[in-house]
Order: C-alpha cells, then sequence, then structure tokens
C-alpha cells in the first residue's frame, strides 16, 4: 500500500512539473515572438491602419454635418434673401406705377389748364368726387360749393378728347360741395340747334348714360338738311346754357309722316365714364363775340 501511494504522488509531481516546463516554454516563446521589432512594427502598422480608417470614417461624418447645416443655413439665408428681393421689386414695380400715373395726372392737368385759360367764359374748376348718396337722380358730387362761388343753375362742361362739350347744371350747392345733374338724366332738358342747319329743338335725357341723347321738336322741313354727324350745340336760350357749347353728334333721324315735328338720337360729346375733371361756368358775360 505505501508502495502504490508512493509512486502516485511521484507521477502527479512529474506531471505538474512537465505543465511547468511547457508553460515556461510557451511563455518564454511568446516574449521573444514579441520582443523582435518586425512583429512590433506589423503590430503598430496595424493598429495604425485601423485607427486612420477609424478616423477618415469619423472625418467623412463630421464634414458632412458640417456641410449639411451649412448648406441649410445658406438655403435659409438664400430664401430670405429670395423674399426680400421679391419685397424690392413690388415696391419698385409700385413706384414705377405710381409715377407713370403721376405722369398721366399732368399731362391731364396741363391739357385742362390749357383748355381753361382759353376759355371765354368765367368758370370754376373743379374734380369729380362721388355720386349722388340718394340715387335720387344721375348725378354726382363735385368738390366746389358757395365758398368757391359755386351756385344752382350754373352750367358745367368738361374738356375731353380735344374738345369742350357740356356736361350739364349744377342743381344743389353746399358750402364747400356741389350736386351736378348731368345730360343723360331724365330731368334734364336743353335747349339746343343743330350747328349745320340751325334748326332748334330741346335736348333730354334718356336715363341713363350708354343711351344716346335724344333732340326733341325739330321742324320737319329740317329732315332733308339732317345729316349723321352733324353736331348738336346749346342755342342761348332759357339764361341758363351760355350759346355754342357742344352736346353731340347725331347718331340716327328719326322721322314720322304724320308727325308736326321730328327728332334725332345724339352721341354726348363727352363721355361720362371718363369725366374727371370739369368747369363750372359762372358767368356768361365774356368779352369776346360769341360764336353763331
Amino acid at each position: 500500500m505505501r508502495l502504490l501511494g508512493g509512486r502516485k504522488k511521484r507521477n502527479g509531481r512529474q506531471g505538474l512539473d512537465l505543465y511547468v516546463f511547457i508553460t515556461l516554454i510557451l511563455v518564454s516563446f511568446l516574449t521573444l515572438f514579441f520582443s523582435s521589432r518586425n512583429v512590433f512594427v506589423d503590430a503598430k502598422n496595424v493598429g495604425l491602419t485601423m485607427f486612420s480608417g477609424f478616423r477618415a470614417g469619423i472625418h467623412e461624418l463630421t464634414s458632412l454635418v458640417s456641410r449639411t447645416v451649412l448648406s441649410i443655413n445658406e438655403l435659409a439665408s438664400l430664401r430670405r434673401e429670395y423674399y426680400e428681393l421679391l419685397g424690392r421689386i413690388a415696391r419698385y414695380e409700385q413706384l414705377e406705377r405710381t409715377a407713370a400715373e403721376i405722369r398721366q395726372e399732368n399731362n391731364r392737368l396741363r391739357e385742362q389748364l390749357g383748355f381753361s385759360r382759353e376759355l371765354r367764359y368765367q368758370h370754376i374748376p373743379a374734380l369729380i368726387i362721388g355720386r349722388d348718396p340718394d340715387n335720387l337722380f344721375s348725378a354726382f358730387v363735385i368738390n366746389r360749393g358757395r365758398r368757391a362761388g359755386v351756385a344752382p343753375d350754373m352750367p358745367v362742361i368738361a374738356y375731353q378728347g380735344g374738345t369742350q362739350g357740356l356736361v350739364g347744371k349744377v342743381v344743389f350747392s353746399g358750402a364747400f360741395e356741389s350736386l351736378v345733374i348731368p345730360l343723360y338724366d331724365v330731368s334734364s332738358f336743353v335747349s339746343s340747334r343743330l350747328a349745320e342747319s340751325r334748326f332748334l329743338g330741346i335736348v333730354e335725357g334718356r336715363g341713363n348714360p350708354d343711351f344716346p341723347l335724344l333732340m326733341r321738336y325739330i321742324n320737319n322741313r329740317a329732315r332733308d338738311e339732317i345729316n349723321r354727324g352733324d353736331m348738336v350745340v346749346t342755342s342761348g336760350m332759357g339764361g341758363i346754357y351760355p350759346r355754342g357749347i357742344n352736346i353731340g353728334r347725331v347718331n340716327r333721324i328719326i322721322y314720322q309722316t304724320n308727325e308736326l315735328s321730328m327728332q334725332v338720337e345724339i352721341i354726348p360729346s363727352i363721355d361720362f365714364s371718363r369725366l374727371e375733371y370739369v368747369f363750372v361756368i359762372s358767368s356768361i358775360e365774356t368779352d369776346f363775340p360769341e360764336e353763331n
């Protein structure tokens, strides 16, 4: 029994020594291997290569994020500049339109001023500023009243398209504004004359500026002497309208054999849809002889 136990102890010690020996050899071998210069350089190169790849990836990612942020900021800046430019263009266009409107207004005012200087009647220039709020008439409001010398029954004329024409007459005069009834109103009656044939008649309104005026009570003998396009002017009778102011031109002749008089349709000289400036005639007395 002792002999067997002693053998087992010796065998166990020998196996342990063998494991220790093998372990020492492996450690020595690994130490020699890693202590050599080539292995160290290779390990260093491998580490640098791996780190360089990682660093390159981080750099690309960072650059991408930076470029994205810069692009977003630049896009926002470009958008702001775009809207600012749109605003400037809109302002410039508005200024251009305003300048064009001012030039046109100046041209119209110079035209009216030239007519005013040549007008042989004492007159008050006025601007149309509105329509009759009660709609009792086809009337409109001008910006001159009693303070400027405007009074009821004063005739109103205008200069348009290179010629003067009758507009109507004042029916009400306030302190600073007046109401003017135009020729086309149904309550308007003007003693008139055919400029060429000299036949008399009465021009009546038909309630609508788009309808021709009607000249009635013309002697039947004028049938052969009236032509389309003949001018109709004020006769000067009645004491309201001066003599010789243009009313309009003959558009159509209306004749019936069983009637004692005839009538004609007249297109007004004034386009009331474009009327802006008028002249109120304050006195028909002039230093010049009136036209026949």
